[in-house]
């Protein structure tokens, strides 16, 4: 492994690198849980609705965690976030996606999707080279793992009843899209060359795949091939997005852009 790296110890290729990866993580997370915040209210129990709650939290939380690092690099949160032109952003386009209409079933899917990815992710990262990255991995992954367990023991009740036709129709919708999670970056080589993570992405993709392929089957849904399915146009990683990105953008920017604020309120919790 590379000696441990921090901000000043970084060259302008590392620089890009890291950057790329960051990004990618930030604009998940922020993403995904604007889509999550939709739902509150409006799951089937109160005990989901505040599980639901308290994942949206974290995910902004995380989300802040990974933009704070860019600002340590130079970025300010205006322009990571309310200012920069929807077309920069390189989420993956599973999380920008709105929910099937008052289909629970398309929310737990989707969570399961994106949190079995985000998990092997963050085990990724817990050797990173670069020191700031490395201090915070361990706390988000220990609430990522509550994530994924609550998302799986959901799916296993839906599956077991009459819910299980919704849960396929929303494998058959989300899959396409949850392979967008693993678009290879453009700075693949340096992020991987630099230990800024310890796998590679087309790595990340099989062992993914083979988590969630056996776990869906076993609950018997039929899973796309990964090979033949048709892949949206939109990959997300590299700019381009869904009409429904540039509606959800505009959505939780209207207030900043109306306010016409200076100093926006940070979102998240309090810096780590």
């Amino acid at each position: 492994m590379p000696d441990a790296l921090n901000p000043e110890d970084l060259d302008a290729e590392q620089r890009a690198a890291l950057e790329e990866l960051l990004f990618r993580l930030a604009d998940d997370e922020y993403v995904h849980g604007e889509r999550l915040i939709e739902w509150q209210i409006f799951a089937p129990t109160l005990e989901s609705d505040l599980a639901l709650a308290n994942i949206a939290q974290d995910e902004f939380g995380h989300a802040r965690l990974w933009y704070d690092l860019l600002e340590e690099l130079g970025h300010t949160e205006a322009e990571l976030i309310w200012e920069r032109p929807a077309d920069e952003f390189r989420h993956a386009t599973l999380v920008e996606l709105p929910f099937a209409e008052g289909d629970w079933a398309d929310v737990v899917l989707r969570c399961y999707l994106y949190d079995a990815a985000e998990r092997l992710q963050l085990d990724a990262l817990v050797e990173t080279s670069y020191a700031p990255l490395a201090d915070r991995v361990g706390k988000v992954l220990s609430e990522e793992r509550y994530h994924l367990e609550n998302a799986q023991s959901w799916l296993d009740r839906l599956a077991e009843g009459d819910s299980r036709d919704r849960v396929q129709d929303a494998l058959d919708r989300l899959f396409p899209h949850a392979l967008s999670l693993f678009a290879e970056p453009e700075h693949e080589a340096e992020i991987r060359e630099h230990g800024f993570r310890t796998m590679a992405t087309a790595d990340l993709r099989i062992e993914w795949l083979e988590t969630v392929i056996p776990y869906l089957e076993s609950l018997g849904l039929d899973v796309p091939d990964p090979d033949e399915v048709e892949r949206p146009s939109a990959r997300g990683r590299d700019g381009t997005h869904t009409d429904h990105w540039d509606e959800l953008a505009a959505e939780f920017r209207r207030t900043y852009e109306e306010l016409e604020a200076p100093e926006p309120a940070r979102i998240g919790r309090e810096r780590v």
